[in-house]
């Protein structure tokens, strides 16, 4: 059973998924410790956590294992969210994306290993199915992967299972798959594409989809995530330990599909955004055309039940993007 004083550590607790995540454990009454370095989350993001008299704020990097070693003091669980995300980075940096996302993944298994954690809870990656054509992708059959950053994530759920049947530490891995939602950054080079898009259309320019808009993605909701970590660290079900999770809503959307949705629900802020015309370019290095996710596997060893369809997501999102990106 879960108690007033028990303390999870959410690492890269600055970054979209984290912040959501802190927010959300915060309201739970859990003791929250954050471990992030701002390379890519911000301190913006955590700034109404800083005065919450259950919020730890540690300024640190996960390729420190002496940082890792003081984050896990006292934790019962791990949600490990820091990494560096986005398949274009790690091929233009395959190097720095193979430090934080392998070496800073071991540190933080050792550390909460070292430390008695009661279970590691990180976030893997729908990138891992690599070119496997199989649709919907069951988290027992996956391709090679395509990029650096798949690379990374497959060797995560090496090291946790090596991890659970070597050292009894209980891991559970959850694969994301095309995450969105409040608190996701438009700006940067290696954007989402969502919030990319919402920013663009809300300045009426026109967004640049990659290849000819018919490659289809499982859009997941911000809350489905939510919900998957907690679960993650619910369960008393030994049969849904050690394993990794498809975390998505179970559909696919293609992208001519998703700019569409995204122009209707704006439109009602703005008419002019109706008539923004869509460009094409070429498609992206390391891109897999389609993904869909099983989520039978959740269903039946999590009790996972996504409240949030795709178009009840987006709608939801585009109202905190007026909100908070004008």
């Amino acid at each position: 059973m879960i108690g007033a004083k028990t303390t999870i550590l959410i690492t890269g607790g600055a970054g979209f998924i984290g912040a959501n995540l802190c927010e959300y454990f915060l309201s739970k009454g859990y003791f929250v410790v954050c471990l992030d370095n701002f390379s890519t989350g911000h301190k913006h993001a955590i700034e109404e956590f800083s005065q919450h008299e259950n919020f730890k704020l540690i300024e640190g990097d996960i390729r420190d294992l002496k940082q890792c070693q003081e984050a896990v003091l006292g934790v019962d669980y791990v949600l490990h969210q820091a990494a560096l995300g986005s398949v274009p980075r790690s091929i233009n940096n395959p190097i720095t994306t193979n430090d934080v996302n392998v070496s800073g993944f071991l540190n933080m298994l050792v550390a909460a290993r070292d430390a008695g954690v009661k279970r590691f809870i990180y976030a893997a990656s729908s990138s891992t199915y690599g070119d496997s054509e199989s649709l919907p992708k069951v988290e027992a059959k996956i391709g090679k992967p395509l990029s650096p950053y798949a690379i990374t994530k497959y060797v995560n759920e090496l090291y946790a299972e090596i991890f659970s049947n070597t050292y009894g530490l209980e891991t559970i891995g959850l694969r994301y798959f095309n995450v969105f939602g409040r608190r996701q950054d438009p700006n940067g080079a290696y954007a989402a594409v969502i919030p990319k898009f919402v920013m663009q259309l809300m300045q009426l320019q026109s967004p640049i989809i990659n290849g000819d808009g018919n490659f289809s993605r499982d859009f997941t909701y911000i809350d489905n995530v939510i919900q998957m970590n907690e679960l993650a660290i619910l369960t008393q079900n030994p049969a849904a330990l050690n394993t990794v999770y498809n975390t998505a809503y179970g559909d696919r959307t293609t992208l001519n599909d998703m700019v569409s949705y995204l122009k209707d629900y704006l439109s009602e802020f703005n008419p002019a955004i109706s008539k923004v015309q869509v460009t094409h370019g070429p498609n992206r290095a390391g891109d897999i055309p389609h993904s869909l996710a099983s989520i039978d596997k959740a269903k039946k060893l999590l009790n996972y039940s996504p409240k949030y369809s795709f178009q009840d997501g987006l709608k939801e999102a585009v109202k905190w993007y007026w909100i908070h990106l004008k």
